[in-house]
């Protein structure tokens, strides 16, 4: 990527890369189209609201006129096609259901990095209030989790625009309190799923937006169990340098820290980048194993590009 690509894309997502601010979070509501929430399942919960499910009865979708049976309500009777016919007709309704949308947004210390276009943090910042605003556009009740190493901010599922502001000023405000100096909570993703299993109404479409870097034991858990009651998709975001280090002509030292440990690694050394591409390949094994062993669908997101340009593209959008 050049230096004037990475420049045009931060103008048009109307960001820094590093900081949040309200206008790039507001400029997903003009591109809504680039997710499908439709429900990929059957309901699974005796909700009442936006989606037609198999079961019949009264509600407010007109699905078909059938001969009356005994026992059906006189008042669905159709008296045109009964007139028509000469047969008695009731009216059958499809029920309505709600599918309310959760969205858990990791911003913790892992996520504060990027070496192309933005921090993790910021990407997955901007695809919850993508997934936000296609949510309110769809009339869906949506909530969030964000959180990072200290904070847990939560937003109850509601309806329309006031919802999707709240998660987007919740948004700026952890990721702005993330900028200062925090330790490490390796713990806080099992915490923060163990919220969502708590807080998502089972038949909820829940969305986990991290990098899965600190997937223990006790998250696999919840979010087996999330899985159970709610369509989960996970949203894995990435940084390009984490699949594969620089290939550079000569070899050269550079430290690298996580903020607490410090290692130094040789750029351009085959056998160092053999190792570290095996690691990496390994570890993104085991986080596919959890997705696979609880039915969660996920998807890769770069934070090297606009959501622009992969949702646009893998789903066959136009921008």
């Amino acid at each position: 990527m050049t230096k004037n690509t990475t420049s045009q894309w931060l103008n048009e997502l109307h960001t820094n890369g590093v900081e949040l601010s309200v206008q790039e979070l507001l400029r997903y509501q003009q591109l809504t189209s680039l997710v499908n929430l439709a429900p990929k399942s059957a309901p699974q919960a005796q909700l009442s609201g936006a989606y037609l499910a198999k079961q019949k009865g009264r509600g407010m979708e007109f699905d078909e006129a059938r001969h009356y049976q005994a026992g059906d309500d006189i008042r669905a009777i159709d008296w045109r096609v009964t007139a028509r016919t000469g047969k008695t007709h009731t009216k059958i309704y499809r029920e309505e259901r709600e599918r309310p949308v959760f969205i858990l947004c990791d911003l913790t210390a892992s996520m504060q990095f990027g070496t192309q276009l933005l921090l993790k943090a910021v990407q997955a910042a901007h695809l919850t209030s993508l997934i936000s605003w296609s949510a309110a556009k769809r009339g869906d009740k949506v909530g969030a989790l964000v959180f990072n190493d200290q904070l847990h901010r939560e937003c109850k599922p509601l309806s329309r625009k006031p919802a999707v502001l709240a998660i987007c000023h919740e948004l700026l405000a952890v990721q702005k309190a993330s900028n200062v100096g925090i330790t490490p909570n390796i713990e806080g993703f099992a915490d923060a799923c163990a919220r969502v299993r708590r807080v998502a109404r089972p038949g909820s479409l829940v969305y986990l937006i991290s990098d899965f870097n600190h997937v223990s034991y006790a998250a696999t858990q919840h979010i087996n169990h999330l899985s159970r009651h709610c369509e989960v998709q996970a949203m894995v975001v990435n940084d390009p340098l984490e699949q594969a280090l620089p290939d550079v002509p000569l070899v050269q030292p550079v430290d690298v820290t996580d903020g607490q440990q410090r290692q130094t690694w040789l750029l351009g050394d085959q056998a160092q980048q053999h190792a570290y591409q095996q690691w990496r390949v390994k570890h993104t094994e085991s986080v596919e194993q959890i997705f696979r062993q609880a039915k969660v669908k996920h998807q890769f997101i770069s934070a090297g590009m606009p959501l622009d340009e992969q949702l646009g593209t893998r789903m066959g959008r136009k921008r």
